[in-house]
């Protein structure tokens, strides 16, 4: 009894109570936002909700991903920012969907005289700026909870402060908003009289920048506190740098998109890497395997070079064959089929050991040794050089604080 009270203690309940009440507002908002899409078509304006499955299906992710692991990190460490600020980073994208159908159902698509459309279109417009906001925040305090050093608080400040101002000087302009409220403007727009318009304009710009310049400069964080990092920090760290590493993979697949104009392509890449950035965050501030990082790293990387490979490979020869052969045969996809599945398991262990001796030496020396030590084991009879080699192979791939070995006596 006394230990359920000092754990109560510790962790009061109305953390939890929030982080998961503001999930499920989120939730909410986005069933609402579902209805009211279905009413924007089924009152002949398909136009104004041209949202597709493929386009639903991301973002519906990424804000789930958000909002679950914030309001897990809330419960658990309520003290700790990055779970609220990952909890608001996923509230935030389901409001915005929200906001802007609402004021679609109201304004546009002639929904009645509902309250708060105009302001709900403000919002739709300008609440965009949370997201970069958000994360440039969560790599900035991760996985501590603290800017890398107290010299980082003024910029930590300037980084909050700026999506405010942002939305602010938006929201004083007389300008119209952008598509598709063209028509609309701000209810907070200055009368005609003041000569603010082109001030404003300079302000909104320049804390536009800064949102975007503030992921930037998180990133070039991550990197100072990762050279000053030591023990379970630097741990930690390795579990953000895998979400770096998707990153990366994230921006090939949105340049590729914006290229080629398709947009299901940038959009499924980017929303991707929000899906999983909140899954490394809330791993490293809680401590998950921190030791197994090298393997899940590995494994990672192994499984989405094979399906590249495999993926070119297909296509390369279902192009051959189907050159090759009469047009319209099925052969060159059951051809293409076959040698994909001929040439899966080799690949897959030839692409596993190159990544594993790259990024996942310490495994890789250690079944090398391993495997050495099992062919010196066979040619070897003397009992007291086969315990010191042992003992020795034990220390160089476990690398334990202290080990012993102990041979039963034979009777």
């Amino acid at each position: 009894m006394a230990v359920t009270a000092a754990r109560s203690a510790r962790r009061p309940p109305w953390p939890a109570m929030a982080g998961w009440g503001l999930w499920g507002l989120g939730t909410l908002m986005f069933l609402g936002t579902a209805w009211l899409n279905q009413r924007i078509r089924q009152g002949g304006r398909a136009d104004l909700a041209p949202v597709t499955a493929a386009e639903t299906l991301p973002l519906l992710l990424a804000s789930v991903s958000a909002a679950t692991v914030g309001a897990v990190l809330v419960s658990r460490r309520p003290r700790h920012p990055v779970g609220w600020l990952l909890l608001g980073l996923g509230v935030s994208m389901i409001t915005l969907g929200a906001a802007s159908d609402y004021a679609t159902y109201v304004l546009l698509a002639g929904g009645g005289p509902l309250p708060g459309a105009r302001w709900a279109a403000l919002y739709s417009d300008t609440g965009w700026v949370l997201w970069p906001t958000c994360i440039g925040l969560i790599l900035l305090l991760t996985p501590t909870g603290a800017p890398p050093s107290p010299r980082w608080r003024w910029w930590v400040w300037l980084t909050a402060a700026a999506p405010l101002v942002y939305m602010l000087a938006e929201a004083l302009q007389r300008a119209p908003m952008d598509p598709p409220f063209s028509s609309v403007v701000s209810p907070m727009a200055l009368p005609a009289t003041l000569p603010f318009e082109r001030v404003l304009a300079m302000v909104d710009w320049g804390a536009a920048l800064v949102t975007q310049v503030a992921l930037l400069v998180a990133a070039g964080s991550l990197v100072v506190r990762f050279r000053r990092a030591r023990g379970v920090e630097r741990l930690q760290l390795r579990w953000v740098a895998l979400a770096a590493v998707l990153a990366g993979v994230a921006a090939v697949g949105v340049a590729v998109g914006t290229v080629l104009g398709v947009e299901v392509l940038w959009l499924v890449s980017s929303f991707s890497y929000i899906t999983v950035l909140p899954l490394t965050i809330g791993a490293a501030v809680l401590r998950y395997r921190l030791y197994d990082l090298d393997r899940i790293l590995s494994r990672t990387l192994a499984w989405t070079l094979l399906t590249v490979v495999l993926a070119l490979g297909y296509g390369a020869v279902v192009l051959l064959l189907g050159r090759l052969m009469p047009h319209g045969s099925s052969l060159a996809v059951a051809g293409a089929t076959l040698a994909v599945a001929a040439v899966f398991q080799p690949a897959r262990r030839r692409i596993q050991q190159v990544v594993d001796r790259r990024f996942n030496r310490h495994r890789y020396d250690a079944a090398r040794t391993i495997q050495a030590f099992s062919g010196r084991l066979r040619q070897q009879v003397d009992l007291d050089s086969l315990s010191a080699e042992l003992l020795a192979v034990t220390r160089q791939t476990m690398q334990p604080t202290t080990v012993s070995l102990w041979l039963r006596p034979r009777h």
